[in-house]
């Protein structure tokens, strides 16, 4: 006789057997992958300070934009918010040069016949300069993000001016102790960038720059050329800019640095040359620039 238990376990057995390998042989569905675009690399342009010197920059900036090369932000300090500040404000490098050329130092220097407790020069002609050049008026409505540095005179540290009056952030950032008078911006006393971050490429990283560009103007900062007080109080700065550069510096991932030697603080005559040096020291920067954006 044959046993019926059995026989219905085998059957169970097989018929659970089955449905297991029928759930096996299904394929589940699939996901669609989704396509990951590359993110654009968030370039950065770092201007740093050094006065006269300053008009370097504007052939530095005229190479970039004639090689395409992005710019997403841009740090400026003293002459280097000066020129910043008005290219973010209109990203047009045939006009930045036109300006350049057309600007003399008494569109921009004051100096006041009795001598100020707080400074020769008062800065308003600067400001006004700036007023009448730059295409916005605020510092948050530049067309490039733009970040004028200054220092706080009475605490010592190192402000970016993020919002409020373009022309007077960087009268602020350029106010040279001792020669210009400090600027009152907010509830704060400001003065030059340069005393606490001359190329401020550690703020260009702190505000998400995946590649910084520096221009550094105080490579050679020899000169025997030295007369007047403003020759005295500028070298003295240039030397200690130089110094206080090269640990900013190591945030940056190309160093562009024209030749800018014999050039003083308020130098007006030698913007040919200086722009050329500044296209020159561009174009050699050119390639590595673009192997970082590529990879």
């Amino acid at each position: 006789m044959w046993d019926s238990g059995a026989v219905i376990k085998r059957l169970f057995i097989a018929v659970l057997s089955c449905l297991v390998f029928l759930c096996a042989c299904q394929t589940a569905p699939v996901e669609p992958v989704k396509k990951v675009e590359p993110r654009e690399h968030k370039v950065a342009l770092v201007l740093g300070g050094g006065s006269a010197k300053g008009f370097a920059h504007v052939g530095v900036i005229r190479i970039l934009e004639q090689e395409k090369i992005p710019i997403h932000m841009i740090v400026g300090t003293s002459v280097g918010s000066l020129i910043g500040g008005i290219y973010a404000a209109n990203p047009d490098s045939f006009q930045l040069e036109w300006t350049a050329y057309a600007i003399d130092k008494n569109d921009i220097l004051d100096i006041s016949i009795v001598y100020s407790k707080m400074g020769p020069v008062q800065g308003a002609k600067l400001e006004a300069f700036v007023e009448q050049t730059a295409k916005v008026k605020k510092i948050e409505d530049t067309k490039i993000p733009f970040y004028p540095i200054a220092t706080d005179l009475n605490t010592g540290e190192t402000i970016i001016l993020e919002k409020g009056s373009l022309a007077k952030a960087i009268r602020a950032s350029s106010a040279i102790p001792g020669i210009f008078v400090p600027v009152v911006f907010g509830n704060r006393t400001l003065v030059d960038g340069g005393v606490t971050n001359n190329i401020a490429c550690d703020v260009a990283r702190q505000k998400g720059a995946d590649i910084v560009i520096a221009v550094n103007l105080q490579k050679d900062i020899k000169d025997t050329d030295i007369n007047t007080i403003f020759d005295i109080i500028g070298q003295s700065l240039s030397i200690m800019t130089h110094e206080s550069n090269k640990a900013k510096l190591r945030y940056a991932d190309v160093v562009i640095e024209p030749d800018t030697k014999g050039v003083s603080l308020f130098d007006f005559s030698q913007k040919k040359r200086l722009i050329e040096e500044g296209m020159k020291a561009a174009r050699k920067a050119i390639p590595r620039i673009k192997e970082l954006i590529a990879q």
